[in-house]
């Protein structure tokens, strides 16, 4: 079953999300990829931003291995 977005995320739930680490989401923060607002000196991320971030990001293909085997 699909989980509705949270209306905040901390860094530590975006980078579970994201299956990265959090100083990737830092990172990712930082350079603007995605918006965060400040709360109480803690960075945190909307649920609508989150969602908008991974519904933009591209998507890898993934190639059909028995395609590849001729």
């Amino acid at each position: 079953m699909i989980e509705a977005y949270k209306p905040i995320y901390r860094v530590s739930e975006v980078a579970e999300l994201l299956c990265t680490s959090k100083s990737v989401v830092y990172d990712m923060l930082k350079n603007g990829e995605l918006p965060y607002l400040l709360i109480n000196n803690g960075k945190r991320v909307r649920g609508s931003d989150l969602e908008k971030y991974i519904e933009n990001h591209p998507v890898e293909q993934v190639k059909n291995i028995e395609q590849e085997v001729v």
